[in-house]
C-alpha cells in the first residue's frame, strides 16, 4: 500500500512538471511568433519605404497609387524631402517621440507602423558627372548622382510588442535602382 502512494506521488509530480514545462514552452512560442510577425511588419515598412523614394525620383511627386488601403503619406514635406528641396526636418517615426510627425503611417494584420524617410546627401557614382551631386539632381547626366536616404521604420501592435528597423539606401537619381548599404 505505502508502495502504491509513493508511486502515485512521484507520478503526480513528475505530471505537474510536465504541464508546467509544456506551459513555458507554449510562453516562449507565442513571444517568438509575435517577434516574427513585428519584425515582418517593419521589413513591409522597409519595402514601401523603398517604393516610395523610387517612384518619388521617378515621377518627381509620391504617386496617388502608395496612399490608400490603410497607408497615410505626408505628401509635401516628404516630396520635399526625398527630391532634396528640404533639408532639417523634425520629423521622426518613433513613437516614444512626443510630437512625432511619421512621413507615413501604414496598418498591416494588426500593427501600426509609423515611417521616416530622411535624405542624408547626394555624391556622384564614379565614372559619371559631378554636375548633378551639387544641387538638384536632375541636373547631372542620367544616372550620374547616387543619393543615401535612411528609412527608419517603427511596428507596434496593441499589446505594445515593438520593431525598430532602419536602414541606409543608396538610391540612383532617376529612381531605377535602390540598394540597402547598412
Amino acid at each position: 500500500m505505502l508502495t502504491v502512494l509513493m508511486l502515485t506521488i512521484i507520478l503526480t509530480v513528475i505530471g505537474i512538471a510536465a504541464i508546467t514545462s509544456t506551459v513555458m514552452d507554449m510562453k516562449m512560442a507565442g513571444g517568438e511568433r509575435v517577434r516574427e510577425i513585428t519584425v515582418s511588419a517593419g521589413e513591409a515598412c522597409m519595402s514601401t519605404g523603398v517604393q516610395i523614394i523610387q517612384q518619388t525620383l521617378l515621377n518627381s511627386a509620391i504617386p496617388a497609387t502608395l496612399s490608400g488601403g490603410g497607408t497615410t503619406i505626408t505628401t509635401n514635406p516628404l516630396q520635399a524631402e526625398i527630391l532634396g528641396q528640404s533639408d532639417g526636418n523634425l520629423d521622426s517615426a518613433d513613437p516614444a517621440v512626443s510630437g512625432n510627425a511619421p512621413n507615413a503611417s501604414l496598418v498591416l494584420a494588426g500593427y501600426t507602423v509609423t515611417m521616416d524617410i530622411d535624405r542624408l546627401y547626394a555624391k556622384p557614382v564614379s565614372g559619371g558627372s559631378a554636375a548633378g551631386a551639387a544641387g538638384y539632381e536632375g541636373t547631372g547626366a542620367a544616372g550620374s548622382v547616387q543619393i543615401m536616404y535612411r528609412i527608419d521604420c517603427y511596428a507596434q501592435n496593441a499589446a505594445g510588442a515593438t520593431s525598430h528597423l532602419s536602414g541606409l539606401y543608396a538610391c540612383v537619381a532617376t529612381g531605377s535602382s535602390c540598394q540597402r548599404k547598412i
